[in-house]
């Protein structure tokens, strides 16, 4: 398992636990309360340290290399019944975002969302999570047929941003992202977005409009990363940690200002922790998050949605 700067102290403890344990078990030594004495500590340690995260903490936990990704959920979530499905009908398939029809019980649901790579060769495959224009138009195509058939959608967002190459704004980059933004304002079935990493720029706005949005605990969505941030600013990447508490990019941040819905728990350490558990509890958000939409009207839907975003932004004084 990897450990992050601030998660050290937990290493620490974590190997000074498991030599008594192993200790335990070579000789006939008695090393009980010892293992419980460091257990303890160790929890203690590890709900101090996860109690007061910094924002910059939670961008780091966001990005931990053994979080689960979009296919993890899916997987996790539909089982077996879950169908990729491919192409934007235009030019390619896009392998950063992916998408395809799964079941949560007896509901089918139409699944979008970024997926990442677990090594150096699949983050190249998989573009880093940084989706294409046909990535977009994949995933507007295969919401467009979830309207079709009336089956609900959800969106899974994990991206660094839409990808900035040459090619991708020779094939309309921003367009793609503000057609996708304006046919999901208006999409005649229920839309739940939810954020399970990074939430950057555009390219997570490009399938993050909904009818409930909601964050995993250490999640992060902003207009630009803590790291362009800071280069822009300060010129320098030296400062991502102050720009990370200026951005107020975290779920706490988002909910106070009602940019998102609901911040949805992870287990102690991060999602990638306990991925059971997680998976379950995310499951059970999106099945809650369809039983409160599903007897709305299609107009009522699409009312109810363009007043939640015409509405942000807005202070009354």
């Amino acid at each position: 398992m990897e450990y992050l700067d601030f998660e050290l102290p937990i290493k620490e403890l974590e190997e000074q636990f498991n030599k008594a344990c192993a200790i335990g078990q070579e000789s006939e030594v008695d090393v009980t309360d010892t293992c419980k004495q460091i257990e303890k500590k160790l929890n203690e340690t590890k709900k101090e340290i996860y109690k007061n995260l910094t924002a910059w903490q939670r961008v780091q936990l966001s990005r931990h290399p053994s979080r689960p990704y979009t296919l993890d959920y899916i997987k996790a979530i539909c089982g077996d019944s879950f169908l990729e499905l491919h192409g934007d009908r235009n030019v390619k398939d896009d392998k950063a975002m992916i998408g395809g029809l799964g079941k949560v019980g007896d509901q089918t649901f139409m699944f979008v969302g970024q997926q990442k790579g677990y090594n150096t060769k699949t983050r190249q495959y998989r573009n880093f999570g940084m989706a294409n224009p046909e990535g977009y138009r994949k995933a507007l195509r295969l919401m467009k047929s979830a309207e079709k058939f009336n089956i609900p959608v959800v969106c899974f967002v994990d991206t660094p941003g839409a990808y900035p190459g040459l090619e991708a704004e020779e094939r309309g980059q921003g367009e793609a992202i503000a057609r996708n933004i304006l046919e999901m304002t208006r999409l005649k079935v229920p839309i739940s977005v939810i954020i399970i990493g990074e939430g950057a720029s555009g390219g997570a706005l490009g399938i993050g409009v909904g009818d409930k949005v909601m964050m995993l605990e250490n999640t992060w969505y902003s207009v630009i990363s803590p790291e362009s941030c800071s280069s822009i600013l300060w010129r320098s990447w030296e400062y991502k940690e102050q720009a990370a508490e200026a951005l107020k990019l975290t779920a706490t941040d988002m909910k106070k200002q009602k940019l998102i819905d609901e911040i949805i728990k992870e287990p102690l350490g991060g999602a990638h922790s306990n991925r059971k558990k997680m998976f379950e509890t995310v499951q059970e958000k999106i099945y809650s998050s369809y039983m409160e939409l599903k007897n709305l009207s299609p107009e009522d839907l699409v009312k109810k949605r363009m007043d939640k975003y015409a509405d942000m932004g807005v202070f009354k004084g």
